[in-house]
């Protein structure tokens, strides 16, 4: 008996993208915020002193410091979006509980307002409501997937790992190169690397790569310019 062959859609992805590419471009953003804030600090410490001790010093502490500014961020906003999330489910619960003719009768509207007939629509609302009211109408009403709320910790975690994961490129490279070298090859890689972060986090939203790469390199660099002059004027004055 031959193998049936395989569906044109077996290796398409299911179930939440739009959630994990929105992660995934969390992700790629907070390591390119750990790339130019760690950049520019290092750049701006290497300009005033070739001491590897204060760049260490300066590196880490900005490297944590940044790590968690941007998990107690990222915790702040998804709990609050979380608890406004159980909120509409809550009130969702009791709408139903208390007037159920009505909910049907919105659900129905909302099918035919897609482009169902008004017919169709009461026929998906009704049998959807009696397998599954709340779902029902969380999914159409809000959007919400009640067994999928994000998990603010997680997100927290995400984001610090992602800084970090950024900020250790520009630290190592300041610290690991000899004086000489430090700066301009920091430079470099920092601007290759922005340049990568740049082009997938177009290519996430479906934008063109060159307009984002332009602008998160020329940002970098600027960035880095602004702190390296700061660093040669603290180093000339013997701040």
């Amino acid at each position: 008996m031959s193998e049936p062959e395989p569906s044109l859609h077996e290796h398409e992805p299911h179930g939440d993208l739009s959630g994990r590419l929105n992660w995934l471009r969390a992700g790629v953003l907070g390591a390119n915020d750990g790339i130019v804030s760690t950049a520019g600090l290092v750049v701006g410490v290497a300009a005033a002193t070739t001491d590897r001790g204060s760049l260490l010093t300066a590196g880490v502490a900005g490297l944590v410091a940044g790590a968690v500014s941007m998990a107690l961020g990222e915790y702040v906003s998804v709990s609050t979006q979380r608890d406004a999330e159980r909120s509409l489910l809550i009130k969702e619960r009791r709408e139903l509980d208390e007037q159920p003719e009505q909910e049907l009768a919105e659900l129905a509207a909302m099918y035919e307002a897609k482009g169902l007939s008004a017919d169709t629509a009461q026929t998906v609302a009704r049998e959807l409501t009696e397998h599954d009211p709340f779902a029902a109408h969380v999914d159409v009403e809000l959007g919400i997937d009640p067994d999928a709320l994000t998990n603010p910790w997680q997100a927290a975690a995400s984001s610090a790992v992602s800084f970090i994961s950024g900020a250790l490129l520009p630290l190592l490279s300041i610290l690991l190169l000899p004086a000489s070298q430090r700066i301009p090859v920091t430079f470099v890689v920092v601007l290759l690397a922005l340049a990568l972060t740049g082009t997938i986090s177009a290519r996430l939203g479906g934008a063109p790569s060159r307009p984002a790469v332009t602008r998160i390199v020329i940002g970098g660099a600027i960035a880095m310019a602004v702190t390296y002059a700061i660093g040669q004027l603290a180093g000339v004055a013997g701040i």
